[in-house]
């Protein structure tokens, strides 16, 4: 590996960049993708690009079948982040399901009653607002976002936020006419309708779900879906 390249691996990982590392197994030659950045001498054609993209999302490393030739392509992506907006109880079974499933998680609720280390043991919980916690917290293409309060003081600033950055699910719990009425009241403070067209809500699949673990089950089930089976630029993207 030449030094350019490992000297930009190096700056994207301690970034938690996405990141993709592609050798021509023949020639030797050698891209580095760190978000918009390509460093080396491998040319990338579309399907390569694609193909890489793909990769990426799954979270695998794997040989690939190029117009040039055999390449390798190697995974360097930042951990998954689960940012949970409401330390209610769906979010209590929630937390743990997405820490198995490999999440940093960070729950984030100003209310100390339900925002305690005792609800939510082994989990990062934030006493924040949830639009000062999520500035902070800085979320990426590599996080989700589960609004859970019911309560639009809380919701609505924390998918404003999300909105506006490249968050792969962005979900918000409620009845279809309750999303309407979010969906008014975020398209007021400047969303296009393919922008609030990010938001699942309800959130989690149509699967039947009752009870806090039920709902919980569901809405891991539809953010692996938008993770594993999105648009490829959109989870590759740093």
């Amino acid at each position: 590996m030449r030094k350019p390249i490992l000297e930009a691996l190096l700056k994207a990982r301690a970034e938690k960049a996405a990141t993709a590392l592609v050798s021509h197994l023949e020639s030797g030659a050698q891209t580095l993708i760190a978000g918009d950045r390509r460093i080396g001498d491998l040319p990338l054609t579309p399907a390569l690009e694609a193909a890489i993209s793909q990769v990426q999302r799954a979270d695998r490393s794997r040989r690939v079948d190029s117009e040039a030739g055999p390449v390798f392509i190697q995974v360097f992506n930042p951990p998954l982040r689960l940012i949970i907006v409401g330390a209610v109880h769906i979010a209590q079974p929630l937390a743990p399901m997405a820490a198995l499933a490999g999440y940093d998680v960070t729950v984030i609720d100003p209310r100390r009653a339900f925002a305690s280390d005792e609800r939510f043991p082994s989990v990062s919980v934030r006493q924040d607002w949830p639009d000062d916690g999520l500035k902070a917290l800085a979320p990426d293409a590599r996080t989700a976002i589960v609004a859970l309060t019911h309560d639009p003081k809380l919701d609505d600033p924390a998918l404003d936020v999300a909105l506006r950055g490249d968050s792969f699910y962005i979900a918000a719990l409620g009845s279809r006419k309750t999303h309407a009425a979010r969906l008014e009241r975020l398209a007021s403070l400047g969303h296009g309708a393919e922008t609030l067209a990010r938001i699942h809500g309800p959130a989690g699949l149509a699967i039947g779900a009752v009870s806090p673990a039920e709902i919980a089950v569901s809405v891991m089930a539809e953010m692996t879906a938008a993770l594993r089976q999105a648009s490829p630029a959109r989870i590759a993207a740093a």
